[in-house]
């Protein structure tokens, strides 16, 4: 099974010299670059926490009723049994793996190839001697693979066992007693029986790696909003000290439409990694569409009635007529306002000089109204609000958090008298910090998602804005 699944994936797999992109990021798609600790703990915590050791052992016991003796694998005529070199010592039988010690991993990766993978293990073994009473050997064992990193037909990346080999070290009799004569068939023997018993294993470990790896493909859910589906764009590529994974991120809205928005003019310069680290780099284009989604279905929008504000923030005619007394003088006294905030255009995010903000456009319709009655229009404005934008990373997420800069109106249009819409810059900006920007940070806790790769967790990880991107990198 094993070379017809390998020459399956060989079919899928583009390699040449190919090397990782040196500092510049074309596409607009979420960077990740992977250490190789990580993928180094991916492989020990799948023996760890997983069956593969013991599903070998239960292959070996189930299958195998011993290695030597004559219902051994080479028993009943074969080089221990009967008319075998060694029949006279038929006695030596029912030799059988009995336990695995964990095996300390070690991995090299190889750039425009994949991984070398070195799994170091103790094999005990027990039986019966030659001359009755319980054997027991140890044995020293290394396993060496030669893994490739390629995409399967999904677009997933993958690690494909190419190579496997079992190196025999030392052996040593942990109680009973083997005649010199034999020791050099049982280590014959071992050294036949022992890559097939132990290649599997490297298999189930990758399998288990792969797991992981395919979790960066799929829908992140994004609440009522969509969800962001993360894609390959390319074959993942390998230098001597990362995994590099170019990763297309797709918004979608609910209805299942893509959310696209302008790519940015030139390529994203991506800072340098350094050792020992993982690093994801998320590009502007996904901050723009995730808030033209918000926009699109009308997150943004939001009516401000007293009800919305504390009372220390004016919101009726005579507070509003005192800021431009000339023009707003006449209005009937005391009535409750109503401020009608839309968003008819994608807010635009700037990413640069180590600092995040959101621009949002808004046209504020302002009405008076009694409890009981239809509002009454009194002016319109155009307004932008300027948004400092707290970056926080969590596990899986880039969360944002707004705090309004400055806002600036011009006035529209007006069913009063025309006035210097200026005057209610400041008025209007206490008005929106406490009714409006909670609204927006409750909006954005769906967060930016971030591809999971490996379970690396990015909670830690140190935040840096450089132009037209943000970077988050975590020691592995």
């Amino acid at each position: 099974v094993l070379p017809t699944m390998l020459g399956v994936w060989s079919l899928l797999l583009l390699w040449g010299l190919a090397t990782p992109c040196q500092g510049l990021l074309e596409m607009v798609g979420t960077l990740a670059r992977i250490d190789q600790d990580e993928l180094g703990k991916a492989i020990q915590n799948s023996l760890i926490g997983g069956p593969i050791l013991q599903n070998v052992l239960g292959t070996v016991t189930s299958v195998n009723q011993g290695l030597l003796g004559s219902t051994g694998l080479l028993g009943g005529g074969g080089l221990l049994g009967y008319g075998g070199v060694f029949g006279i010592v038929e006695e030596l039988s029912g030799l059988k793996i009995e336990e695995l010690t964990l095996p300390k991993v070690s991995l090299k990766l190889l750039p425009g190839f994949g991984v070398q993978l070195k799994l170091h293990s103790k094999v005990r073994l027990h039986g019966s001697g030659p001359l009755g009473g319980l054997l027991q050997l140890a044995a020293e064992v290394n396993v060496s693979s030669r893994v490739a990193l390629g995409m399967n037909a999904r677009g997933t990346p993958i690690l494909i066992l190419k190579r496997c080999s079992t190196l025999l070290g030392h052996i040593s009799v942990l109680s009973g007693l083997l005649p010199p004569q034999l020791f050099g068939v049982v280590e014959q023997t071992l050294f036949k029986v022992l890559p097939e018993l132990l290649c599997p294993m490297v298999d189930s470990v990758l399998r288990v790696v792969n797991e992981l790896l395919g979790t960066v493909l799929g829908l992140v859910p994004l609440g009522a909003l969509g969800s962001v589906e993360f894609t390959l764009a390319t074959l993942p590529l390998t230098s001597n000290q990362y995994i590099e994974l170019d990763i297309n991120s797709i918004v979608k809205s609910a209805a299942g439409d893509i959310i696209d928005f302008p790519k940015p003019p030139k390529p994203i310069k991506v800072p340098r990694k350094e050792n020992h680290t993982s690093q994801v780099t998320v590009p502007l284009y996904l901050f723009n569409t995730i808030f033209g989604l918000l926009q699109t279905n009308g997150a943004l929008d939001i009516d401000i009635t007293p009800e919305l504000v504390p009372r220390n923030v004016p919101l009726t005619t005579t507070d509003l007529a005192a800021f431009v007394p000339e023009a707003l003088a006449k209005l009937p006294p005391d009535q409750q306002l109503l401020l009608s905030l839309r968003v008819k255009e994608a807010p635009t995010v700037m990413l640069q000089n180590k600092k995040a903000t959101v621009s949002i456009p808004a046209n504020i319709h302002v009405l008076s109204y009694l409890p009981a009655g239809t509002p009454e229009a009194l002016f319109e404005l155009n307004g932008v609000m300027t948004l400092n934008a707290q970056l926080t990373p969590s596990a899986a997420k880039l969360h944002l958090s707004l705090s309004l800069e400055r806002l600036s109106v011009k006035l529209a249009s007006s069913f009063v008298h025309t006035f210097d819409a200026s005057r209610l810059e400041e008025w209007l900006s206490s008005v929106v910090r406490v009714a409006y920007v909670p609204k927006l940070n409750v909006e954005l806790d769906v967060g930016i998602p971030l591809p999971k790769v490996l379970n690396v967790n990015f909670a830690s990880a140190v935040l840096e804005i450089i132009e037209n991107a943000v970077v988050l990198t975590v020691a592995s």
